[in-house]
């Protein structure tokens, strides 16, 4: 049964108001999100200026609040931190900190933990999150995208006999969750692909992959 002109005329303009609303969207979506994330972090770091006094807060200065103020507050404190710590007095000054906190015991994990951690990913020496893996996961045959977390883990490697490599599986949308996984190095194949590019990866659920100019299997097509 053939279509009739005006079927065919009615499709074709569904089909332009349908082109025409994806590339609004692909527009302002992604505007809106970066509002929304930007607002929200704003927000969150302007929560620092709860620790001035209240007849110190721009509230109480001038009568209305400022947004993005607490971000500058927030910098102006770990500039000063870094610069104190830079010198003998500062140096002195955090040693008695950490000796203080050490010796608090539900404290003394909490902070130790968070302090090696922040030196592991921070350090310009550190190769945790510096090179992205892929690994069987949750099973054989399955393949998702991870991070190195630690080039060695000795106590592990000794028990089980094999040189693991420790393994950061995120999930997705959401990358700050995930599973921590120690897999034999030879299971493990590095990418070349960035962390950024795998970070977006991980945000678009799969949807935006990387240009790889690699050779690519038989049969696959590259898009």
């Amino acid at each position: 049964m053939e279509e009739s002109p005006e079927t065919t005329e009615s499709l074709s303009t569904a089909q332009r108001l349908r082109r025409y609303l994806i590339a609004g969207l692909l527009i302002w979506l992604p505007v809106l999100v970066t509002v929304f994330v930007l607002q929200f972090l704003v927000a969150l770091v302007d929560r620092t200026l709860l620790f001035l006094p209240e007849n110190s807060r721009p509230e109480a200065l001038l009568g209305f609040g400022i947004p993005g103020l607490g971000l500058l507050l927030a910098v102006i404190v770990l500039l000063a931190t870094g610069l104190a710590a830079t010198n003998l007095v500062g140096r002195e000054l955090i040693r008695w900190w950490e000796s203080l906190m050490k010796r608090i015991p539900l404290v003394r994990s909490l902070y130790s933990g968070t302090k090696t951690f922040t030196e592991t990913v921070l350090s310009d020496k550190g190769q945790a999150f510096q090179r992205v893996l892929m690994v069987e996961y949750p099973r054989k045959g399955i393949w998702t995208i991870a991070f190195q977390t630690a080039q060695q883990m000795q106590e592990p490697s000794h028990r089980a006999g094999r040189d693991l490599v420790g393994v950061f599986v995120p999930t997705t949308p959401n990358p700050t969750s995930g599973f921590i996984i120690m897999i034999p190095r030879e299971d493990v194949i590095f990418l070349e692909m960035s962390v950024e590019e795998a970070m977006r990866v991980i945000l678009t659920l799969g949807v935006v992959t990387p240009a790889w100019r690699g050779h690519l299997p038989a049969g696959a097509s590259q898009t």
